[in-house]
C-alpha cells in the first residue's frame, strides 16, 4: 500500500533549496507476535496502518516534510537491503519521482543495509533507531538527558563507521596519541569514540550517585513517590499537569518531553506525596537507549505506586500496553535489576483520554481495582483518581493512638504532615490523637531523640 503527496515546484530538499527536507517513510511490514518477557502476547501484534502513522508522526516531529509514504509486506529479510528488490525498485521510483531527500525505513537496518539503500536510492538514509536518537538529541534539555542522548547516539554511530567516505580509507602514521603506523581513518575515529563513551559513561555515574543522594533524602522526609510511565504521548505530562499544576510542556507529539519532573501533590486525606514524571516509552526502543536511560528510570524502580498511563482512545492500545510492561519486564530481569519482582502489584492503569470515547463511563474496564479511567484534558475522572491513590498508599498503615504533650506542637505538626489523624482530644497536659502512619513513618515517629 502506497500513499504519494504531489510535489511542489522545488528541488529535491537535500539542502539546495531553502524549504523544509522533503521525506519519505517506508515500513517494511512483517506480522508476528509479540511477546512479554518469556509469555506469548496475543493482543500485541499492531497493524500496519498505526505503525506508519505512528513513524509519520516521529519523522514529522524532527521537522521534514512527509511526501511519500509506504508499507511494504515482508516474506523474509533481505541480507543485503532489508527489503526485496522489486521493493527497493519500486520505492527508488517513487523516491524519485517526489524528489525525496531523506527516507526513513521504519526498521532497525545493518550498517551494511543502510549503506546498501543509501547507494540504491542516491539519498539520506536513517532506521528507526536513528530517527529517535535524533529525536531525543533535540528534545533533552537537562544536562543529564544530554549525556544519556550523546551516549546511546555514540554507542549506535560506532557500528555505523562503514567505509562510505573516502577519508576512512586513508591510512596515517604517527606518534603517541596520535596513532599507530597504518592506523586507519576508521580506526582513529572508533578509537576517539569509545574514548568519549567511557568519559560519558564515568559522568553518567556520577548523575547515578547525585540522584541516589537525592532519592535517599527524600526517604528521610519521606513522602511516598508516586511515577508516571506510559507509551509516549498517552497524555502523562497533561495528567501531571492537571494532578500538580505545573506547567510541564505537553503537546500532541511524539516524546514531547523527555528529562524527568518532580513535583508534590496533596492526597483527599491531606497526606502529601511525590508525582514523577518520566520518559515516554515506544515500539522497539532502541537497546542503547534503554540502557542509556537507565537513571532516569531508576525513578520507576524507587516509586510506591507505578501509574500506567495508556491512551484509552488509540486503536492500538493494548499493543502500546504491551510494549509497556515489556520494557518494565526487562527492568526486573538480572542481578542487578533495578525493579524488584513484585512490580506488578504496584502498577495502576490510568484509562486517559476518556474525552475522546464520550466520557469515563464509556470506557470499559474504567471502574475496575487495577484501572481508574480519566480525561486529563478535561479533569473528569481525577478525583476518583486521587482516592484511589489515597487508598492504596493507605492500604498497609497503622492506625495508632499517641498522647502528644500540649507544648510539643513539633511532634503533633509531624504526625498531620505524615499520616492521617483520625481523631483528636486535647486535655490540659497532652493531646490525645489517632492516627494513620506507614510502617516506616510510624517506626521514625517512636525512634527516641538521639
Amino acid at each position: 500500500m502506497e500513499q504519494g503527496l504531489p510535489a511542489p515546484a522545488n528541488d529535491r530538499g537535500d539542502g539546495s533549496d531553502t524549504g523544509p527536507t522533503r521525506a519519505a517513510v517506508i515500513l517494511p511490514y512483517e506480522r508476528q507476535p509479540r511477546s512479554i518477557g518469556s509469555q506469548q502476547h496475543e493482543a500485541a501484534p499492531r497493524a500496519a496502518e498505526a505503525r506508519l502513522a505512528e513513524a509519520v508522526g516521529l519523522a514529522a516531529s524532527i521537522g521534514v516534510t512527509i511526501v511519500h509514504q509506504a508499507i511494504y509486506p515482508l516474506r523474509e529479510r533481505r541480507p543485503s537491503t532489508y527489503l526485496g528488490e522489486g521493493q527497493v525498485a519500486a520505492a527508488r521510483q517513487a523516491i524519485d519521482d517526489q524528489r525525496v531527500a531523506l527516507v526513513v525505513v521504519d526498521a532497525a537496518l545493518s550498517p551494511v543495509q543502510q549503506r546498501n539503500l543509501e547507494r540504491e536510492w542516491r539519498c539520506k538514509v536513517i532506521d528507526r533507531t536513528g530517527l529517535i536518537l535524533e529525536i531525543f538529541g533535540e528534545r533533552a534539555r537537562t544536562k543529564e538527558g544530554a549525556l544519556q542522548v550523546e551516549l546511546a547516539h555514540l554507542d549506535y554511530q560506532r557500528t555505523r563507521l562503514v567505509r562510505s567516505w573516502t577519508h576512512l580509507e586513508r591510512q596515517r602514521g604517527g606518534f603517541g596519541f596520535l596513532g599507530g603506523p597504518g592506523e586507519s581513518q576508521i580506526e582513529i575515529d572508533r578509537r576517539l569514540i569509545t574514548d568519549r563513551m567511557v568519559k560519558l559513561k564515568k559522568e553518567l555515574d556520577q548523575v547515578r550517585r547525585t540522584r541516589g543522594l537525592h532519592r535517599r533524602q527524600r526517604e528521610k522526609v519521606p513522602y511516598p513517590v508516586i511515577a508516571l510511565v506510559g507509551y509516549t504521548n498517552a497524555g502523562k505530562s497533561t495528567l501531571f499537569n492537571a494532578l500538580t499544576g505545573a506547567g510541564v510542556y505537553a503537546q500532541d507529539q511524539l516524546f514531547a518531553t523527555l528529562d524527568p519532573t518532580m513535583r508534590g501533590i496533596r492526597l483527599p486525606s491531606g497526606r502529601r506525596a511525590i508525582l514523577s514524571d518520566t520518559v515516554g516509552f515506544i515500539s522497539e526502543l532502541p537497546t542503547q537507549l534503554v540502557e542509556a536511560f537507565r537513571a532516569t528510570l531508576e525513578e520507576v524502580a524507587a516509586a510506591d505506586i507505578i501509574l500506567h498511563v495508556r491512551d484509552v482512545a488509540h486503536p492500538d492500545t493494548a499493543a502500546q500496553r504491551a510494549d509497556v510492561l515489556r520494557v518494565l519486564e526487562e527492568m526486573a530481569e538480572g542481578a542487578n535489576a533495578p525493579l524488584d519482582e513484585g512490580w506488578q502489584r504496584r502498577v495502576l492503569e490510568v484509562l486517559n483520554k476518556a474525552d475522546l470515547l464520550g466520557g469515563v463511563g464509556a470506557v470499559p474496564g474504567g471502574a475496575a481495582d487495577s484501572a481508574v479511567a480519566v480525561s486529563a484534558l478535561t479533569g473528569e475522572g481525577l478525583p476518583q483518581l486521587l482516592e484511589t491513590l489515597d487508598a492504596r498508599l493507605s492500604a498497609n498503615m497503622e492506625t495508632v493512638r499517641y498522647a502528644i504533650p500540649s507544648a510539643d506542637g513539633a511532634r503533633l505538626a509531624w504526625l498531620y504532615r505524615h499520616g492521617e489523624v483520625i481523631e483528636r482530644a486535647d486535655t490540659e497536659k497532652d493531646v490525645q490523637v489517632t492516627v494513620r502512619l506507614s510502617p516506616s513513618d510510624r517506626a521514625r515517629f517512636e525512634q527516641p531523640s538521639p
